[in-house]
């Protein structure tokens, strides 16, 4: 189906199902309402076809370009159907099972992400490596019933409530950094795995430390070859910034137009605000060129880095705005509407931080784009 059909066809039956695709809470919401919500959203496209447009049909999917699954996520996010950092997952973390997981593997577990039957996360960072990859030591040992993991991951999100983990895993010496590398999908359910949230201060437990023990995954639930980690990340970080991120996008557009009715006549500055639209216009305008150019099956990389940077610097600026324009009160009232935008506030400071640093990024810029000097 073409973008310009599917996606009048899908505003018209989002706009018939209004009432039943709506959250059923008000206000600042719990994640576990986040995750309920998206269940619901989840399931009500796929049965209806929606969610299965973009996906390849080996995978349960219906066709069709990459542009259809952008515009879906944008849509959802403009009605304020779904939080858009839990819903994104599906981009980040489907791909991955498609390029590297064996066939049968990802034709059996894709379906049920898509649909919202379950819940995976991304078991990549660790304590005292951070952005550093190369660095990991959460290590997979070979034996008789398949590798044996022992190590911690942290910063993982939703681990509390998933099913599955795509993890990277020490396979070789740790000198050897990203050629030792080998990536795994694992059932969170098998024994030796300990979850302890980590609560934020917006006051969410997203965040998760995940311990391993002696936990065996099967050699055929390693995602591509062993060793072959390094690439499944590669892959992986682009995709966290580019359909993700215009999913982000199209969510605080949405909320700008929001604080716009929400704050008091003549409280907002027209300068900050014109200022702030440059902000998103920016973003928009360069996630809109990734967003042509993985649907045209362009290769992503380095440059995807340049859109994070944006984003990052919208969602604060918005926010920012929105302390200023709604009052001092914001901070302290306990009504919804106070409730939500402090909320969101606290959230948006993390945006330089998740999904790698801003610091991060612009050495990416600086070195991989730019050629301002080697790594160090």
């Amino acid at each position: 189906m073409e973008l310009a059909r599917f996606r009048a066809s899908l505003d018209t039956w989002l706009d018939r199902n209004a009432g039943e695709l709506a959250p059923a809470h008000a206000g600042a919401a719990t994640l576990e309402d986040h995750l309920a919500q998206l269940a619901k959203v989840k399931r009500m496209t796929f049965d209806a076809g929606w969610m299965r447009y973009g996906w390849p049909e080996r995978v349960g999917g219906l066709g069709g370009s990459t542009l259809l699954r952008a515009y879906l996520g944008e849509a959802l996010a403009s009605r304020d159907l779904i939080a858009t950092g839990i819903y994104s997952l599906v981009e980040i973390l489907a791909p991955t099972m498609i390029d590297y997981a064996r066939p049968e593997l990802a034709a059996s577990m894709v379906p049920r992400l898509l649909r919202g039957d379950e819940t995976w996360c991304q078991g990549f960072s660790e304590p005292g490596t951070g952005s550093n990859l190369g660095g990991l030591t959460c290590r997979a040992s070979r034996t008789d019933d398949g590798w044996s993991v022992t190590g911690q991951k942290v910063w993982t999100s939703l681990a509390q409530y998933a099913d599955r983990c795509v993890l990277l895993t020490r396979t070789g010496p740790v000198e050897s950094a990203h050629r030792g590398i080998t990536a795994l999908f694992v059932d969170m359910g098998t024994p030796g795995i300990t979850v302890r949230p980590i609560e934020t201060m917006h006051g969410s437990e997203e965040f998760c430390e995940v311990f391993f023990d002696e936990v065996v995954v099967p050699f055929d639930r390693t995602l591509g070859d062993e060793g072959q980690g390094w690439a499944v990340a590669m892959a992986i970080l682009p995709y966290e910034r580019s359909t993700s991120l215009w999913h982000r996008g199209a969510y605080l557009h949405h909320r700008l137009e929001r604080l716009l009715v929400d704050a008091p006549e003549g409280a907002l500055d027209p300068g900050e605000v014109g200022e702030v639209a440059q902000h998103m216009h920016a973003f928009r305008a360069r996630s809109h060129a990734t967003q042509y150019r993985l649907a045209s099956g362009g290769r992503l990389g380095p440059e995807t880095s340049v859109d994070k940077v944006l984003l990052a610097t919208a969602e604060q600026a918005i926010f920012d705005l929105a302390t200023a324009g709604l009052g001092p009160e914001v901070a302290i009232a306990d009504d919804p509407l106070s409730e939500r935008w402090r909320t969101e506030f606290l959230y948006s400071r993390a945006a330089t931080i998740y999904g790698g640093t801003a610091e991060v990024q612009r050495n990416i810029i600086a070195r991989r784009l730019l050629d301002l000097g080697s790594e160090p």
